[in-house]
């Protein structure tokens, strides 16, 4: 059973603690560390150091913003990865958001699909060690070329929630990212990926298909759901993942009402246990059923994102790594 761990990077811990994490999580038998990018520590950076503590696990970024970092920038961080894990590195990038892409960094959010279309064969070429040249609508690159020793091709996963995305997931990258994706809408957006794939002459039982979603087995199940309530309403009402929430969340037009008001409370308490349950599992039998189901589903690589308890909460995650280990009978290796 292959089963990856996506460290908590918004929790408030410091580094040598989300090492700790993805350490734990190679000893205790999980397939893959995760680390995302949004305000906390850089993804780069953090997986450096879990690589060089690290000898079996994959280092796969989930995911670094296509709009933050040129083509190029990207692939001198994914080569520098690859130098310290030789073979174990997956470069997961994604659009993001206008939050993160303009208001915190200052830089154009570009129409999301045209944008990916646009960077990822640049970021192939570069990431390839081949010279880029590129003068696109949005890219522009002359004459970059890495000075890194080209190593094994590195993967690249796109990161999708919405059908279009998930099609050119299909068609460009070597896998998909299926953002919080629950079970029952996996099997059909794994299928759709793979047809698009199958379309552009490749061949669909080589891609990569991973699907994330919250996962909390440590002490205080309760407090913890009530974290993960949050974390729904918060991604639900991002405008460029709002369409991926309707179907777990189908109130969301009344979330979003009094949302709009003003009550953030009211919005908060109108998000139901079921829809949490759709995003997120939350002891460790609904762990491993959930990696059981999203298997099923057609998933390769199901991604727990351990989610804390509070803010600032290392125990938490760690005390879950370990219960969702047991639970998925991984084999733990001194």
């Amino acid at each position: 059973m292959r089963v990856a761990v996506s460290i908590p990077v918004e929790e408030g811990l410091p580094v040598a603690r989300l090492v700790e994490l993805g350490t734990t999580a190679e000893r205790l038998g999980y397939a893959a560390v995760v680390a995302g990018e949004v305000a906390g520590p850089d993804a780069v950076g953090l997986l450096s150091v879990v690589a060089s503590r690290t000898e079996r696990v994959q280092i796969i970024t989930g995911v670094l913003p296509m709009g933050t970092r040129s083509p190029a920038l990207q692939a001198m961080g994914f080569q520098t990865l690859a130098s310290l894990a030789p073979g174990r590195v997956i470069a997961g990038v994604g659009i993001s958001s206008p939050i993160v892409v303009e208001r915190w960094h200052g830089h154009t959010f570009h129409p999301p699909l045209a944008y990916a279309r646009e960077f990822l064969p640049a970021f192939r070429t570069a990431l390839d060690g081949e010279r880029l040249e590129v003068g696109g609508a949005y890219l522009r690159s002359d004459g970059f070329k890495t000075t890194l020793p080209a190593g094994e091709r590195i993967p690249i996963v796109l990161a999708a929630m919405r059908p279009r995305m998930i099609r050119l997931a299909g068609e460009l990258a070597d896998g998909a990212f299926l953002t919080w994706c629950p079970p029952v809408e996996a099997a059909e957006q794994a299928v759709s990926c793979r047809d698009a794939a199958a379309a552009a002459g490749k061949d669909p039982g080589e891609l990569l298909m991973m699907a994330s979603f919250f996962g909390y087995a440590g002490p205080g199940l309760e407090e913890a759901r009530e974290r993960m309530r949050r974390y729904v309403l918060q991604y639900a009402m991002v405008p460029t993942h709002r369409d991926s929430f309707v179907r777990a969340v189908p109130n969301l037009p009344e979330i979003e009402a009094a949302w709009q008001a003003g009550d953030r409370k009211a919005a908060l308490a109108l998000v139901s246990d079921a829809s949490v349950d759709q995003m997120a599992a939350i002891g460790a039998d609904a762990v491993a059923q959930r990696v059981a189901d999203l298997n099923a589903a057609g998933i390769e690589l199901p991604i727990m994102v351990t989610v804390a308890a509070r803010f600032g909460d290392g125990d938490g995650p760690l005390a879950t790594i370990h219960a969702a280990a047991g639970a998925l009978g991984l084999e733990a290796r001194g």
